[in-house]
């Protein structure tokens, strides 16, 4: 009935996957590229009862998640990774400040959403998967 819709899809995941990208690229920037950020980083993460070097993990995931989205390569496992990232985000950090407001919960809960989204439509137009890969 709206056949029109499904020839938009593959732009839709390009768009998701160009936008979701480069967010995390910013937001993993912030975390690495000051000087002393990636240490204070990995600070904040070690009193939160995590193991500090889970910082770097969650630091690198969100920029090299990011390029790797915003290339379209290897989509499944940077979606997964960002996901994984996003829920401990929240769990950790979001989820007692609620939903709205500040450090409230709805933006992670976003990135959460639109890597799933991702993972369940793999890497759209335009993707280095594509021609590594072959379309899937």
């Amino acid at each position: 009935m709206f056949s029109w819709l499904d020839r938009l899809r593959p732009f839709a995941v390009l768009l998701t996957r160009l936008t979701l990208g480069a967010i995390m690229i910013i937001h993993g920037a912030h975390k690495i590229f000051p000087h002393g950020a990636l240490y204070s980083f990995t600070g904040m993460v070690g009193h939160m009862g995590l193991p500090s070097w889970l910082g770097y993990v969650a630091a690198f995931t969100e920029f090299f998640g990011g390029c790797l989205l915003v290339l379209g390569f290897l989509v499944p496992l940077a979606a997964a990774g960002l996901a994984l990232d996003m829920a401990v985000a929240i769990l950790k950090v979001h989820l007692r400040h609620g939903l709205t407001g500040p450090q409230g919960f709805e933006f992670p809960l976003t990135i959460f959403a639109l890597c799933v989204l991702l993972l369940a439509s793999g890497s759209g137009l335009l993707a280095v998967d594509d021609a590594v890969f072959g379309r899937g």
